[in-house]
């Protein structure tokens, strides 16, 4: 398998074992989103080590392997984006598989397992828009910045759980754009990142910045993820707002 073949089969299969572990009805609440965490965890883990033996690896749920950094391929996995949704058996969770070159995601899969879905980097496409003009932002914590940019620019703020599925539901044509300030990590947005370019969005930092991933700190303070012919209006509102 090439590398887009090799991330889409490692985040399907995943996503098929999350649903099937959540369907066994053997485990809920936080002990079935830390099962979860773990077991796609360890599969994804084994199967890019046995595949990719010389490549490196950051995962959200495995210790960082600093020896990352001196390479130049590096997979950045995310076994279970939104573990909370996940847990409640709402459907906006996903599976985020992301082979970043250089410094750049230029190879993701993310699977939406709860709907049948399965995105990659080398065939997603961008879907026109349909209905009103909104903004995703965080379920749990949506950032004050968002507030006031959806404020400026007359359009409704709209919840959801993982960047995954928010990124996504940008490519369907479901909203504008997703926005995020207070912090995530590279895992959270490798894989979607990647998807999001290769199909025509607009990825960056809220202040236009690109986003550079395999650094040795995994944390990136905000994320702009939006359809081009919004972009500039977008970041017009983000600095009226502040």
């Amino acid at each position: 398998m090439n590398d887009t073949e090799l991330a889409a089969a490692l985040a399907d299969f995943a996503g098929r074992v999350l649903l099937d572990l959540r369907r066994s009805n053997l485990l809920e609440g936080k002990a079935l989103g830390e099962a979860g965490d773990q077991t796609a965890n360890a599969f994804l883990v084994r199967a890019i080590r046995h595949q990719r033996p010389d490549d490196g690896l950051l995962s959200e749920e495995s210790a960082d392997d600093r020896s990352r950094l001196d390479k130049s391929r590096v997979w950045i996995i995310d076994p279970l984006d939104g573990t909370r949704e996940y847990a409640e058996g709402r459907d906006d969770w996903a599976v985020h598989v992301a082979l970043v070159i250089d410094g750049v995601p230029l190879v993701g899969a993310v699977s939406e397992p709860a709907r049948s879905t399965l995105w990659r980097s080398d065939t997603a496409s961008l879907a026109a828009l349909h209905g009103a003009p909104g903004v995703l932002v965080s379920r749990s914590r949506p950032p004050e910045v968002a507030t006031r940019t959806c404020q400026h620019l007359d359009v409704p703020m709209r919840p959801m759980g993982s960047a995954g599925a928010k990124t996504m539901a940008v490519l369907r044509g479901e909203a504008v754009a997703y926005l995020h300030a207070g912090g995530q990590h590279e895992w959270d947005s490798a894989a979607p990142v990647a998807i999001a370019v290769a199909a025509g969005l607009d990825a960056t930092r809220l202040d236009g910045q690109p986003l550079v991933y395999n650094q040795a700190e995994s944390y990136m303070p905000d994320l702009l993820v939006s359809r081009p012919e919004w972009t500039g209006r977008l970041r017009d509102a983000l600095a009226r707002a502040g």
